[in-house]
């Protein structure tokens, strides 16, 4: 628009210019005493005069013109948003938008400063492979896929891999890459295809120490976005009326009988055996909000039931685990656990969850030779920076989201 304006308002001036020209050379052929000079300053005086009255003729269509736009104008402002759906069709000009525009950055900036803090503490950063030969953690939610004569698996996670690279000296490793889940699920909060930021670390004395350390991480990501992004936040809140994040640090900690209480408490049903519906999750990120003032916390000794077969059960406790989780506005944003590092305790935990022990020989045999305690977590990038920013759909958080439904641009 910008462009034709002013390639309208050349052609204009260069008009004016030729009219101005000939009105000097039919002056100074009509007077023949006239200098060019003169007839220039009568040409130019005659010109002014027209497009005054001109101008004065036009005053009246002009300001029913500019209340006209003004009218329309108002009338954009309150059109119904577009669609997720047909945002994502044309997503090269939805990214356009300063709040989009805001969001990416943000959404780098937890890289960023998730990479920053584990760098500062001695940790290595690792790639594994996402091409598996076997279904390595089990269960159906896995992209099958051809390779050569053969089939191949698209990693669910680098969990093995973290673990193997711990017990092989590293100590301390992370992660950020893609995760690809086959789950057929449309809903706000899941994808099919996202970047996991994952940690893995020796124990010295106890898990905690690697549940305080996580808080730790969290609580670096959190000040830096609010200290180094400020401006993109206020952009999405001017966008999309979203609350403002608040947290505490240290961040809450309840255990999984303290959380599974207090929704009794408020009404909920909820066993201590039991796994956190989707229902009761939001309804305890609200409790907790309510009673810390944080969006943001912890929860501790998950049923060994509800976890993976490499979870550590807790000595003390049967049937309780070393595994937390970690959740923003009632949404849990992190999964994690010390591992079993014992290979025959491994074996019996994998039979247990009727894993195939030939799909995970190699995991088991790393631990052959001796492996430190460790522990460590995974976190879902879009789905921290859609809580962070209190958005209601992971899709808003993935440049190009892949779902059961969407598999292109």
């Amino acid at each position: 628009l910008v462009q034709v304006v002013g390639e309208r308002v050349l052609v204009v001036a260069r008009v004016q210019l030729e009219a101005i020209d000939a009105a000097v050379k039919e002056l100074m052929r009509d007077d023949g005493k006239l200098s060019e000079a003169d007839a220039r300053a009568q040409a130019q005086a005659a010109h002014d005069l027209k497009v005054s009255a001109h101008s004065k003729a036009k005053d009246a269509s002009q300001a029913d013109e500019l209340a006209a736009l003004l009218k329309e104008l108002d009338a954009a402002r309150t059109l119904r948003p577009v669609a997720m759906k047909s945002r994502l069709e044309h997503r090269c000009v939805d990214l356009r938008t300063p709040a989009n525009q805001a969001i990416f950055r943000v959404k780098a900036g937890v890289c960023q400063l998730f990479r920053e803090f584990l760098v500062q503490h001695d940790f290595v950063e690792v790639q594994t492979p996402k091409l598996l030969g076997c279904k390595s953690e089990g269960g159906a939610e896995v992209f099958e896929v051809k390779y050569f004569d053969r089939h191949a698996y698209l990693a669910q996670s680098p969990q093995l891999f973290k673990q193997m690279t711990t017990v092989s000296d590293f100590g301390r490793v992370f992660e950020t890459g893609p995760v690809f889940r086959a789950e057929n699920s449309n809903t706000k909060r899941h994808l099919t295809e996202f970047t996991g930021l994952d940690l893995e670390m020796v124990i010295d004395e106890h898990y905690h120490e690697v549940v305080d350390f996580i808080d730790s991480l969290f609580n670096h990501v959190f000040s830096g976005l609010q200290n180094n992004f400020a401006r993109e936040i206020a952009a999405v809140e001017q966008q999309w009326g979203v609350a403002p994040f608040e947290w505490t640090y240290p961040s809450p900690m309840l255990t999984y009988p303290e959380a599974c209480q207090m929704l009794r408490d408020a009404g909920y049903e909820q066993g201590d055996d039991d796994d956190l519906s989707r229902k009761n999750e939001a309804a305890l990120g609200a409790l907790v909000k309510e009673k810390y003032k944080s969006d943001f916390f912890r929860l501790d000794k998950f049923p060994l039931s509800v976890r993976p077969f490499y979870t550590m059960p807790d000595p003390a406790k049967p049937g309780v685990s070393n595994s937390y989780d970690f959740f923003i506005r009632g949404n849990e944003v992190l999964s994690g656990a010390q591992r079993i590092h014992d290979k025959q305790m491994l074996l019996a935990r994998a039979k247990e969850h009727e894993v195939d022990i030939d799909t995970i020989a190699g995991y088991v045999e790393s631990f052959a030779y001796g492996a430190l305690p460790h522990a460590g977590g995974g976190i879902g990038l879009e789905r921290v920076a859609m809580l962070f920013l209190g958005l209601n759909s992971v899709r808003q958080t993935s440049i190009f989201p892949r779902t059961p439904k969407i598999l292109t641009p």
